[in-house]
């Protein structure tokens, strides 16, 4: 009988395209394994440029950058110049993780009331008003000075040859900047970058981004002072004065990025690093440090009794997301408290393992995106991540720069008693997250999974798969996925309907139809679930993994 058991299963394997480990309903690719270095980036010229950059003696930090710039690019719907930047770096000299955040404040001379004048109850999600300081030019220039190998100017060589000859548009992106030119078409000189034949680029197209290629040729030149100071800092500035944000040049020229220190938890042996907030990292960890007190190996993937107890867990973390995550300049934020293990074992207290809660309090007393991961011959690793949030960002985009700037400064609230309230010179409560685990002090996996508020469920999620289901780094970014809508907001929103539960196709009938009895509101969403790169390091070869759901692609030597 057992051998029929697993006749049937390895039959399944072969007819149905079932995983080839768990012997779980999803498809999963072989990983990519090289022995001197790994890529992945959700985009093949991304991937393709870190891997040059590395045999041409870059290492890990010069190939990150130089796969950036190609993104900011090739994936404009997700990333570019205009927005911010986090890292993670394991340097293998020190042996050690250096956390770089790269997210810029509000004009100095922003405010709630500035805002009110203008005729708004909430900051707009368009426009100029929401715009922030971009700092991903200068967390290229931070990570360059700290870790780079190669020349800064050479690392835009790749992206500047494809912006002024062209390169093909792949289908996804196809499809989003078809969406976002419905959306920004009738703002100024977005047709200009985008639309340049009165439509945007079709998959399979050859686009040029001219204005682009002298921006970057600038950046490459000046070592990113022409984005602060010079030329391109002056069309920022003119363009958000001309649409109402009071940013000056000096809000540019005073931007320097942070170097932090990781934050972290074990989960089940395994560390798992995040940066602290403004972002929202450390609700990953607060989601795994409830969950550490179940068996969710024995409760099983396709659990309604998993699934319910992780959806639990992140509304718990996620109304201390609401209350807590902000610039931690402006406000004292009870990290070490929040990722504790004794605060973890108060708040499961809360759980109702037989119904979904409605709504929770925040404990204590008191919102696209590109991700990208690469390694080296040497052992360094890079876990970064890019956004100009809300797919494309504000519509706001320079003359003749060939970039459009980021709406971050929507995720801010306009209670001025709240703690990420709008405050002049103030970094906003940030959506994008790097991750890394380390065992045992050394380097083991370098990972991240791009989209608002499902990145810490996502990570969470990547973390269960391979520690609690024994998923390789591919299934573990290709298992379906579970993402919980539906919980106060970082802006002082306050929602208690206890939101829905959206599944990915894999989830058994049985399951969602038992977790309705849980009283979990159960939506069919097909999008929404992220995207997923990661590396890992064992025995000293590089695993590499890539987001199906995107264009990903990891490769490696």
């Amino acid at each position: 009988m057992k051998k029929n058991f697993y006749l049937i299963i390895f039959l399944a394997n072969i007819f149905f395209g079932y995983d080839r480990l768990t012997g779980l309903p999803f498809a999963s690719r072989s990983e990519v394994i090289g022995q001197y270095g790994m890529a992945a980036t959700s985009h093949p010229l991304a991937t393709q440029t870190a891997i040059d950059i590395l045999k041409s003696g870059g290492n890990a930090i010069d190939a990150a950058i130089a796969a950036n710039a190609v993104l900011g690019l090739a994936e404009p719907t997700g990333c570019g110049i205009g927005g911010d930047l986090f890292a993670i770096v394991w340097d293998s000299k020190s042996r050690q993780l250096y956390g770089l955040n790269s997210s810029g404040p509000a004009s100095k001379n922003l405010s709630i009331e500035y805002v009110q004048k203008q005729g708004y109850e909430k900051i707009p999600a368009y426009g100029a008003l929401p715009v922030t300081v971009p700092g991903a030019v200068a967390g290229w220039t931070a990570l360059h000075k700290r870790f780079g190998k190669l020349s800064f100017e050479s690392l835009f060589d790749n992206a500047i040859n494809y912006a002024d000859k062209g390169f093909p548009v792949t289908e996804l992106i196809a499809y989003y900047l078809e969406r976002s030119s419905k959306n920004f078409q009738s703002y100024e000189n977005f047709s200009d970058v985008w639309m340049p034949n009165g439509s945007s680029p079709k998959k399979g197209e050859i686009f040029k981004n001219p204005y682009l290629a002298k921006t970057y040729k600038l950046i490459a030149k000046t070592y990113g002072r022409s984005f602060y100071e010079g030329d391109t800092a002056s069309s920022i500035i003119e363009i958000l004065n001309k649409n109402g944000n009071p940013m000056m040049i000096s809000d540019l020229e005073g931007f320097e990025p942070e170097w932090i220190d990781p934050v972290s938890t074990n989960y089940r042996g395994y560390d798992v690093w995040e940066l602290p907030p403004n972002g929202q990292g450390i609700a990953a960890l607060q989601i795994l440090n409830i969950l550490e007190n179940f068996d969710i190996r024995e409760m099983g993937f396709d659990s309604a009794e998993y699934i319910h107890v992780f959806t639990e867990a992140k509304k718990l973390a996620f109304e201390d997301r609401a209350q807590y995550y902000a610039d931690p300049n402006f406000s004292k934020i009870p990290t070490q408290k929040l990722i504790s293990k004794d605060y973890a074992r108060e708040r499961l207290e809360l759980i109702d393992l037989n119904a979904a809660g409605r709504s929770y309090d925040a404990g204590l007393e008191h919102g696209d995106t590109i991700y990208l991961t690469v390694a080296d011959k040497d052992g360094n690793m890079v876990s970064l991540i890019q956004s100009n949030y809300r797919g494309m960002g504000s519509g706001i985009v320079p003359k003749d720069s060939g970039f459009m700037l980021q709406d971050r400064g929507e995720m801010f609230s306009m209670d001025p008693n709240h703690m990420n309230s709008l405050v002049g010179g103030k970094r906003p409560f940030h959506t994008i997250i790097p991750a890394f685990i380390t065992k045992n002090g050394n380097p083991f996996v370098s990972f991240g999974l791009m989209g608002g508020a499902m990145q810490p469920q996502g990570h969470a999620q990547i973390v269960i798969n391979m520690i609690d289901f024994d998923m390789n780094l591919q299934e573990a970014g290709d298992a379906p996925r579970i993402r919980h809508m539906g919980s106060s907001e970082p802006t002082g929103e306050i929602m208690s309907d206890g939101g829905y539960l959206a599944l990915e196709s894999g989830f058994s009938e049985k399951t969602r139809k038992d977790l309705e009895k849980l009283g979990h509101i159960i939506k069919d969403e097909k999008g929404g679930f992220g995207g997923y790169q990661a590396i890992m390091l064992l025995n000293g070869v590089y695993f590499g993994a890539s987001e199906s759901r995107k264009d990903g692609q990891a490769s490696g030597y």
